[in-house]
């Protein structure tokens, strides 16, 4: 059975690798724009492939995956920052992940955010992103 291959977006230092990796999962690729959390990807996974930014990810870039994970940024969402929601471009980038899904065609999601992407704006941000989701023909949970 060949190994589980997965595209993290968004990456930080890599925390799903980090998990992931005693299940004999491959990354194939990681996409960071933050210079020091790239200089650890570099430092600690020389041999994965490491892009910019995710919008402009195209499917040479990293092949066929089976799982996308990324967190994208929470500052539009989060009680600790202006709470924006989708009016923040920032917040615009999880609807680009669903984007990235899209050509992506992966098996598996997962998008890890912070609480208050429930509540911004009545539910209704998260409401779109689900809905997105929906019209990709991905179920959740």
């Amino acid at each position: 059975m060949l190994p589980l291959r997965y595209l993290s977006i968004c990456s930080g230092i890599e925390a799903a690798t980090a998990a992931w990796h005693h299940l004999g999962w491959q990354a194939a690729g990681f996409a960071e724009i933050d210079p020091f959390a790239r200089a650890v990807l570099e430092h600690h996974y020389p041999a994965v492939s490491l892009h910019g930014d995710f919008t402009r990810l195209r499917a040479e870039d990293y092949g066929a995956i089976d799982l996308l994970v990324g967190g994208t940024p929470c500052q539009s969402f989060s009680i600790a920052g202006q709470r924006r929601g989708l009016e923040d471009d920032r917040g615009n980038l999880a609807l680009e992940f669903i984007r990235l899904a899209e050509r992506t065609r992966a098996r598996w999601l997962v998008w890890e955010n912070v609480p208050g992407v429930l509540s911004i704006d009545g539910g209704r941000a998260f409401g779109a992103f689900l809905g997105a989701l929906a019209e990709c023909g991905y179920g959740f949970a």
